[in-house]
């Protein structure tokens, strides 16, 4: 957070320093982009096939194979979620919210790409709707669907307030990675991770810098909407802050249900789909 009041005099030429054009540190223009007309043909064929719901300040986990869709959505009222990803192959594979920040911005709609961890940084799921895209961003410079927060969790409430509090969404993504894969609950929490805050309207102010947060637009029967590019395993918190218009991380806040519906095309689509290649770098980090 930049001072108030600088200790430092401004140079003469400080204007002319402020002036200059920024860049775009990583040029999207080399992507493949996503075929969202191909998957939305597919997306026709797809059936219902499994469901589960994320209860109030609880988080839930389903696996999703390779070529299928899972959806988000809003079923009884205005709620934000903190969405984690992991590869059902190999679960140290894991969302990279950072990467894919740097790759597509600090919010995520319709054709925009979830990236996994180092060292495979390949396309974990696509996102191919997205019914809040009419938001955009609003006059504070909030939008929806961000990858600039990480998730409430216990450790920063203890820091803040100096108590303890369960129901966080990183308490609740790790008892429920706990359940789903059987591992124990210390092993479990070391694979949780930064979130897409699904549904969630946020922002920085501009006289600090600092992440802010503001009520979501969200409504029942909004949704998000995916395809999942390689077999995964998807986990999802209904945060304890509900819509976000207030606070987080307590029992303070109306929250709701969120809705985790996967849809299959069948196994003939399934099986043509060519889940991405891992990076073709060759880890050798100039040691030959």
């Amino acid at each position: 957070m930049k001072l108030s009041t600088p200790e430092f005099d401004a140079p003469s030429d400080a204007n002319d320093r402020r002036a200059v054009t920024p860049v775009i540190c990583y040029p999207p223009d080399a992507l493949t982009p996503s075929d969202l007309a191909a998957l939305a043909v597919r997306r026709k064929d797809a059936a219902k096939s499994g469901a589960v719901t994320a209860a109030p300040r609880e988080a839930a986990c389903i696996d999703v194979p390779a070529g299928c869709f899972f959806r988000i959505s809003s079923v009884e009222g205005p709620q934000v979620g903190d969405l984690n990803l992991w590869s059902k192959a190999d679960i140290s594979e894991r969302f990279y919210s950072g990467k894919t920040r740097a790759l597509h911005g600090t919010h995520l709609s319709t054709g925009d790409r979830m990236w996994s961890s180092f060292p495979n940084l390949r396309p974990m799921a696509t996102i191919t709707a997205d019914t809040l895209d009419w938001y955009g961003f609003d006059e504070f410079g909030g939008s929806v669907h961000d990858v600039i927060g990480t998730r409430c969790d216990p450790y920063t409430g203890r820091l803040l307030s100096g108590t303890d509090y369960h129901h966080c969404c990183h308490s609740n993504l790790t008892r429920a990675f706990a359940d789903h894969t059987g591992l124990p609950m210390a092993e479990a929490e070391a694979h949780i991770h930064d979130v897409l805050n699904v549904f969630m309207c946020t922002g920085f102010v501009r006289d600090t810098g600092q992440y802010f947060m503001k009520a979501s637009p969200v409504r029942p029967g909004d949704y998000l909407e995916f395809f999942a590019e390689i077999d995964l395993i998807v986990g999802l918190s209904a945060c304890p802050g509900g819509d976000c218009s207030e606070e987080h991380s307590s029992d303070k806040t109306t929250c709701y249900p969120l809705l985790i519906e996967v849809f299959d095309p069948g196994q003939e689509a399934r099986e043509a789909h060519r889940p991405p290649a891992s990076s073709a770098y060759d880890q050798s980090h100039g040691r030959g």
